[in-house]
């Protein structure tokens, strides 16, 4: 089974404007996601599907693969699907732009999780407290026996009504593995009232009754959306880098 990541970027932001080409020691937020990503040998084919030639000229100049999209996308997913009508590949794995330290033994277990053949969608979920479960950036998961999702949702799930202490929580990490069919499905289904309510695009997935594989992770992704994020980036790279 071929695999191949692909990573949306998307030259807008609102919170950190343009914050894929942001400098993060050296190289921009966009090539350390390209770059972590390739160094974890998980894939056969990494892309960057973009919609800005900067970004495009910064990931060519990382002899990298490049899909300039022609088309408006409400989503990651919606973007990638575009880039299908280049990229051969059977399981597609879409990788969040702004989170440039990847992880290859997450996205080694999320591509592992496709050995099942009943598993059509993945993603990746890690154990988080109570207190911060209380933060709407975090997208909290809930699932059943198997592990597929339940819900997504920006409050705090399951509600702790019995005040049962030491109560944990999953938040979820925004990458997600596709077969290719499924990626391809998603693309042609409506936005769900669940999605505009969360602006969650994984709910689009539920509310059409896919299932979503939620695979464990001890991962902690840092997602850079603000100043702040990508200060804190920095000076992880700092320190893991001495620079």
């Amino acid at each position: 089974m071929k695999s191949a990541a692909l990573i949306p970027a998307r030259y807008a932001s609102t919170r950190l404007p343009a914050k894929l080409v942001q400098d993060l020691g050296g190289k921009t937020v966009i090539q350390r996601t390209y770059q972590s990503t390739l160094a974890t040998e998980v894939f056969d084919e990494v892309w960057v599907v973009t919609d800005h030639e900067e970004i495009a000229d910064q990931i060519k100049a990382l002899n990298g693969l490049v899909f300039f999209s022609q088309k408006h996308h409400e989503s990651g997913s919606d973007r990638i699907a575009e880039a299908l009508e280049q990229v051969d590949a059977d399981l597609i794995v879409n990788v969040q732009g702004d989170e440039p330290f990847q992880d290859r033994s997450s996205l080694n277990d999320l591509v592992d999780s496709f050995k099942n053949e009943d598993v059509q969608i993945a993603s990746l979920k890690t154990m988080i407290s109570e207190d911060e479960a209380q933060n709407p950036n975090f997208v909290k998961v809930v699932t059943d026996i198997n592990n597929d999702a339940l819900y997504f949702s920006r409050s705090a799930i399951p509600y702790n009504r019995e005040k049962i202490l030491n109560l944990f929580y999953w938040k979820h990490i925004g990458i997600y593995g596709y077969r290719r069919d499924a990626l391809l499905a998603y693309t042609q289904m409506e936005r769900g009232k669940l999605e505009g309510i969360e602006m969650l695009e994984q709910l689009r997935l539920l509310e059409n009754g896919f299932k979503i594989r939620m695979v464990e992770t001890i991962h902690k992704a840092v997602a850079i959306d603000t100043a702040e994020d990508l200060a804190r980036a920095r000076a992880i790279l700092s320190l893991t880098k001495g620079i």
